[in-house]
């Protein structure tokens, strides 16, 4: 056989094999590609694309906005700071006791764009700013006290002070509430204040998430738990309530024996699940101020369409309280706003859940 012909030949050979490979590299590829989204990834599911799954309610939303570090308000909960306004925008609101029996709330949002009032916005408390922390959140507020002052000053969370010159056009006041139940801020003024401070808006690499959700088209039943559509947590000042809805699947939000109405969209506020976490608590020495731990571990209640289970809260060393079944198992959240109860064991009998609703 002459040169030419073998050329020829292991011409075609080497180009033969240069196809399979091709082949082989591309088949392999497609194989390594996600075929579905978890929360803060940009990877893409059919009829999603440009979206993620939400860390805070598990939805999907908008890549930018997913993708982007929540706030976390410090709001007032008193009769003087009412109306409030954005809570219906949040993905997950903190509710704990203050001093003199009251309670504060912490709305955490990812959604805020459009929000062109807030609060009202209160001053910090340490166990607040770690709850923020949990979210990777941008911590907003107005004034603390010493022990939140100590904290903040460390650098341990980014924050907004109303009390801080750099920022003060983050905030503003209104003639509605009396002071200082009348100090908002806005979404423009929180990207101003970002901008000024030089935050990121971008989740740490490492933050992973702090819950679990189900899936798409599922819904956690908690087929073992118990009937309760009311609830009554201790609180002794707003006296809230929720009362589960079986049409829309979520419960109503009721407190000052009235419906919890959010001033923005005149909503009354409805979520998906509910977490009462028990915790200890003292009081600073020579101060009024709770002093509430936030590390180790509890007992707790879940709550989500419709049923009640047991559960117990751990704070993880990836710095996130967890919580699990009896059979410790963590536990799956349906999609949707989310309310945590911080409930001072002391009180935690007070609480009342019931299958019927009370009147």
């Amino acid at each position: 056989m002459s040169k030419k012909k073998i050329g020829i030949i292991v011409g075609a050979v080497v180009l033969a094999i240069l196809v399979i490979v091709g082949v082989v590299l591309a088949t392999s590829s497609k194989k390594k590609t996600p075929d579905k989204t978890t929360s803060g990834k940009t990877e893409t599911v059919a009829g999603h694309e440009g979206e993620v799954k939400s860390y805070l309610t598990g939805e999907w939303v908008d890549k930018k906005i997913g993708n982007s570090r929540p706030i976390a308000v410090m709001t007032g909960n008193t009769k003087e700071a009412l109306p409030q306004y954005g809570l219906n925008s949040a993905g997950v609101i903190y509710e704990a006791p203050v001093e003199g029996g009251i309670t504060r709330l912490m709305a955490i949002y990812e959604d805020y764009k459009d929000l062109k009032q807030i609060g009202t916005v209160r001053s910090c408390r340490p166990y607040y700013a770690y709850f923020a922390k949990e979210f990777d959140a941008i911590y907003v507020h107005v004034g603390q006290s010493v022990h939140a002052e100590e904290l903040l000053n460390s650098g341990f969370i980014d924050h907004l002070s109303g009390l801080d010159g750099s920022v003060s056009d983050t905030f503003y006041r209104t003639d509605e509430h009396p002071a200082p139940h009348n100090c908002f801020t806005s979404a423009e003024g929180i990207a101003s204040g970002i901008k000024t401070k030089g935050y990121s808006t971008s989740y740490s690499s490492s933050y992973k998430g702090h819950y679990q959700f189900a899936e798409d088209g599922k819904v956690e039943k908690l087929k073992d738990g118990e009937d309760c559509v009311y609830i009554k947590p201790y609180y002794f000042y707003n006296k809230p309530s929720f009362v589960y809805d079986s049409k829309t699947k979520k419960y109503k939000r009721y407190h000052f024996g009235e419906e919890h109405i959010d001033a923005l969209d005149k909503k009354q506020i409805e979520v998906s699940n509910i977490i009462f976490q028990n915790v200890d608590y003292s009081i600073y020495e020579g101060t009024q101020y709770l002093n509430i731990p936030v590390d180790g571990s509890g007992d707790g209640k879940f709550f989500t369409n419709g049923k009640m289970i047991d559960v117990t809260w751990k704070k993880q060393d990836d710095g996130i309280t967890h919580y699990y079944d009896k059979d410790g198992k963590e536990i799956t959240l349906n999609q949707g706003k989310t309310w945590v109860c911080i409930i001072q064991n002391e009180y935690a009998d007070e609480s009342v859940f019931s299958d019927k609703i009370e009147q």
